[in-house]
């Protein structure tokens, strides 16, 4: 079982910045790649960016140049920052990562967080 959790939504102006963060915990295993997605209202959940154990990264076009994704290894922490943030930003941020242990014979098995809400207000 893996535990995320997650904090560093809330309001801010367009034009802003905020940081998330996600913690995720595991007994036992390894944490593989870490991702945050987005689910805006009405709208379809979303990958926004992705970040693999090894450090590479990939983002959605309507946040390259604006957010950064970034990893602790050491303490299984994701971070999301974000930068010139756009109304078209406000959605709920969700912490994603896949794990893989013994007990699953090594194949990954997806975990999400409970969600965080962003608000960019215009």
């Amino acid at each position: 079982q893996v535990q995320l959790v997650e904090s560093g939504g809330g309001l801010v102006q367009a034009g802003g910045s905020l940081r998330l963060s996600c913690a995720a915990s595991a007994a036992s295993g390894i944490i593989n790649d870490m991702a945050w997605y987005r689910q805006a209202p009405g709208k379809q959940r979303e990958l926004v960016a992705r970040i693999t154990s090894g450090g590479s990264t990939n983002y959605v076009d309507s946040v390259k140049g604006r957010f950064t994704i970034s990893r602790d290894n050491a303490k299984n922490t994701v971070f999301l920052q974000m930068n010139n943030l756009k109304p078209d930003d406000t959605a709920v941020y969700y912490c994603n990562t896949e794990h893989s242990s013994i007990s699953t014979g090594w194949r990954r098995r997806a975990y999400w967080g409970q969600g965080t809400q962003v608000t960019v207000s215009s």
